[in-house]
């Protein structure tokens, strides 16, 4: 029993350690190093594992579907895992902080925009209620914007039938109270309670019925013109606003809940609550602090003999390497150098052998020239 349970730690630590990055062969020079790195290695591995999670949330948002957000969830997290594992094993500690720091910045740099990436989807599972509430109000919104610009393009047409009618029942409203101040100054005539005072029945009340008659027949006439107008023109506006409704029934009301929705959701909600605003820097300090944590380890610890067994390897191999090189450029100087001073000299001798060859020609031929004897007779 023990012993399957060392064994299995044993398994445990090992596959922490190549998370880690760290070189077995020099490792196993350098045992009490093996508890610093298998830590590192852990920290690299949940890293990975937080990232599947992390974007298999967002990309379930996106897809709504299990397998294809598992899958590419795992091939991210993969990815990340590769990613961080690769900057904990090129960090080198040289013995000095601020030239360890200078080779760690770019990847510290690369370490908070993983953190940054990784968090954000996590938000918004953890804020998923609040994000939810905040979406249906959006969702109103949106219909109701959509819903204003549909209205919106009836209302010039829908207001100006409705000014129309308006308009023709203001001339009836105006004719008909002109129709009613005649009639009741007639009253007023025949009562004696206006007018002349008396009570007649005499030509003034009879001018003045006549001027309430004629009141009432040009009233007649003009309700028997604008009544059928205003028909119409109300019946008009009631079509276009049945138009209108017709458009706002057949939009399109899709769920409001895709993942640039929710991140607004969360802006939103950040931008009005303090409490989830600073909970949300929190979050994306912690998974930061998480992401760099190797990092920082590597920069904040000193050098241990794994460090410098790892040193000593590569010293050797590149004194090596420059031995090795520097044997080579000088046989290939040597080389060229014998070459260029046999090709100088080379050339060198048959220019003076081809020098030699010609005075040679002239001086043979000049002799000839003194020993040939001329014949005077061909003159």
């Amino acid at each position: 029993m023990n012993f399957a349970l060392h064994a299995a730690m044993k398994n445990i630590q090992d596959f922490f350690l190549f998370c880690s990055g760290v070189e077995s062969s020099v490792l196993e020079k350098c045992p009490t190093d093996r508890n610093k790195y298998a830590g590192i290695g852990a920290t690299v591995f949940f890293t990975g594992v937080l990232a599947f999670f992390s974007s298999g949330y967002a990309l379930f948002t996106v897809f709504d579907s299990y397998w294809m957000a598992g899958g590419f969830g795992l091939v991210w997290g993969l990815m990340i895992f590769n990613l961080d594992r690769y900057i904990v094993m090129s960090m080198k500690s040289n013995g000095k902080w601020w030239r360890d720091f200078f080779v760690a910045f770019p990847r510290l740099v690369m370490a908070v925009l993983l953190a940054l990436v990784i968090s954000k989807p996590l938000e918004l599972k953890i804020f998923e209620k609040e994000i939810r509430a905040e979406m249906v109000q959006m969702e109103q919104e949106v219909f109701k914007q959509q819903e204003d610009r549909v209205k919106l393009r009836y209302q010039s047409q829908i207001a100006e039938l409705r000014g129309q009618a308006a308009i023709l029942k203001s001339e009836i409203f105006a004719k008909t109270a002109y129709r009613d101040s005649l009639a009741k100054i007639a009253v007023q005539e025949a009562d004696g309670t206006g007018g002349s005072r008396k009570k007649n029945l005499g030509p003034i009340y009879r001018a003045k019925k006549d001027a309430a008659d004629q009141a009432q027949t040009e009233l007649n006439t003009l309700m028997l013109e604008n009544q059928p107008l205003i028909r119409e023109k109300e019946l008009a506006a009631q079509q276009f606003e049945a138009a209108a409704q017709t458009d706002i029934t057949q939009l399109d009301r899709d769920r409001y809940d895709g993942l640039a929705a929710r991140l607004d959701a969360l802006s939103r909600l950040a931008g009005r609550s303090l409490a989830i605003f600073w909970a949300s820097i929190f979050i994306t300090l912690l998974f930061i602090a998480v992401e760099t944590a190797p990092i920082l380890v590597k920069l904040i610890s000193y050098r241990s003999p794994y460090d410098f067994v790892l040193h000593q390897q590569e010293q050797v191999f590149e004194m090596a390497n420059l031995e090795q090189t520097t044997l080579l450029s000088n046989n290939v100087k040597n080389n060229l150098k014998v070459d260029t001073e046999v090709g100088t000299h080379r050339a060198n001798a048959t220019v003076e052998k081809e020098k030699a060859i010609i005075d040679q020609k002239l001086k043979d031929t000049l002799e000839n020239l003194k020993n040939r004897s001329y014949d005077w007779s061909k003159e």
